[in-house]
């Protein structure tokens, strides 16, 4: 079951150079809500289409795309509580799990705390065999730079809208590859929280 996303603004009132002044990694969120627009616009920055022949926001070796990103929203307005799967080309959510699976999250990720206050949860997994096929184990690389790229344009979109995130990269790999219900061969990369800061 798809869940359509509202499209993604094109213009915003904050300037990149301001964005990049005031991103900081932030782990206090104060719980509320967050609304699908702000969700939608989010993941756009992130992974979104920008061009007809699919290219995307954040660039990507010889255009193969081996990032799959899935989301928990923990309190999100008019969206289930679950695991979803972002589809960028319709730029909609796809259910992959109905329930609450907040604190497994939080377990996975070594207990912080950030993960349990967040409206959002972001996952970013990586198809490595997308690019390796291409570029051998130097596509390795290339796909650790390009969540680099995507998890910073996630940064900088959550500053744009007041928001705050933080990338965590300790977590248990297995644990959040099955909460998750990722296929074989995604291999998990970040988890970003994401909520209203005080």
């Amino acid at each position: 079951m798809g869940v359509a996303l509202p499209g993604p603004r094109l213009k915003g009132s904050l300037s990149l150079e301001e964005a990049l002044l005031r991103r900081r990694s932030y782990r206090e969120y104060t719980g509320e809500p967050l609304t699908l627009e702000e969700v939608s616009q989010l993941l756009w920055a992130s992974q979104g289409v920008t061009h007809p022949y699919g290219f995307r926001t954040a660039p990507s070796a010889g255009a193969l795309y081996p990032l799959e990103v899935y989301v928990h929203p923990t309190n999100v307005l008019g969206l289930e509580v679950g695991i979803y799967r972002y589809d960028p080309g319709r730029h909609a959510l796809l259910e992959v799990r109905k329930g609450d699976f907040s604190r497994e999250i939080y377990r996975a990720g070594l207990s912080q705390e950030q993960i349990l206050s967040a409206s959002l949860i972001v996952m970013f997994f990586g198809v490595f065999e997308r690019t390796t096929a291409k570029y051998g184990r130097r596509g390795i690389r290339y796909v650790f730079n390009e969540v680099g790229h995507a998890g910073q344009n996630l940064y900088l979109q959550a500053t744009a809208l007041g928001l705050g995130t933080v990338v965590i990269g300790a977590f248990y790999d297995e644990d959040l590859r099955s909460i998750v219900g990722s296929p074989p061969g995604e291999e998990p990369l970040y988890i970003m929280p994401v909520g209203r800061l005080e």
